[in-house]
């Protein structure tokens, strides 16, 4: 038995060896590990997601959503007991920011990966079939594109009404073409490979050739997309709240407290109230947009001129 658990516990060794010297002999991972940027990038948005968990398990949603005038001072400034003071309804600001972590990037994962799997089938029948569905496709795109993101997103909420959950769906039409326009430029490549003709010639179904071979040889630009446009979902989702189009009142968004301090608090003194939720904000939005661009670079450099 013992010889047994032994021999078990060695091959998982060896197994664990393998994989640690298969990522090290990675190129993708040798080249993103020596960009420091990318690695500051990684270390920023780890670090966040750490917080954005902490805050999910130990800080009540209800105790910082409600006021506490009467039970701790309001308007206090940074101190040993209220690391980042508190606001006008004399709500704990440390606390809020950790749990706008959570909301920021939990929204931020649902809209891009919302928007990931729509872009990329678009993009992928676009390049497939080619002709009427190419155009019809494509041409629908390019009008949505012709737009400003963030004008086209006031425009679909103002239909759709506010709220997170439909800020998420209207940011998701919003990021689609850019996942649709970049997942068919690299499906055309690959199409043109002479394994997808024989693949068809031996018979496989549509189906089959998108999603076993197609579809893997452009997960390069989509991982790049995806962790661009997650920095930009946080920060348009910051925004559309900031406006009074996202969170509710009381809700312990981002935006919504900058929106609450540069209006009650800035031009008072309380800078307190609106510099945290920004800096936080701004260092997520860094981290992913660092992490972002040293995928790129790992992945393919010739990839600029093709991710925007």
């Amino acid at each position: 038995m013992t010889t047994e658990n032994t021999a078990g516990d060695a091959g998982t060794t060896v197994s664990n060896r393998g994989l640690i010297e298969r990522a090290r002999a990675s190129p993708f991972l040798s080249e993103l590990l020596s960009n420091r940027l990318a690695v500051l990038g990684l270390v920023l948005i780890l670090s966040m997601v750490a917080v954005a968990v902490y805050a999910r398990l130990f800080v009540s949603i209800d105790y910082i959503s409600q006021s506490q005038i009467g039970v701790i001072p309001n308007l206090a400034p940074p101190s040993a007991e209220y690391p980042m003071g508190t606001d006008l309804q004399s709500r704990n600001i440390y606390l809020r920011v950790l749990y706008g972590s959570w909301l920021a990037l939990k929204w931020g994962t649902v809209t891009v990966g919302a928007s990931t799997v729509l872009g990329v089938s678009l993009g992928i029948m676009a390049a497939y079939y080619g002709d009427i569905t190419d155009n019809v496709i494509m041409r629908t795109m390019d009008v949505l594109l012709a737009f400003p993101s963030l004008l086209l997103a006031l425009a679909l909420v103002a239909i759709f009404g506010t709220g997170l959950f439909k800020v998420v769906i209207a940011l998701t039409l919003v990021y689609t073409p850019r996942f649709a326009r970049v997942v068919r430029g690299a499906a055309l490549k690959v199409l043109e490979d002479e394994f997808i003709d024989s693949t068809i010639a031996l018979g496989a179904t549509d189906f089959r050739v998108l999603v076993r071979h197609v579809l893997p040889n452009t997960l390069a630009p989509i991982t790049v997309q995806s962790t661009l446009n997650f920095g930009l979902a946080i920060i348009d989702i910051a925004a559309l709240s900031f406006l009074g189009f996202g969170a509710e009142v009381g809700t312990p968004s981002w935006g919504l407290m900058l929106a609450n301090g540069v209006s009650q608090g800035l031009l008072t003194g309380k800078w307190w109230w609106s510099f945290f939720p920004g800096l936080f904000l701004a260092i997520t939005v860094l981290g992913f947009n660092l992490l972002g661009d040293g995928m790129r670079d790992a992945l393919d450099p010739r990839m600029r001129e093709t991710v925007d």
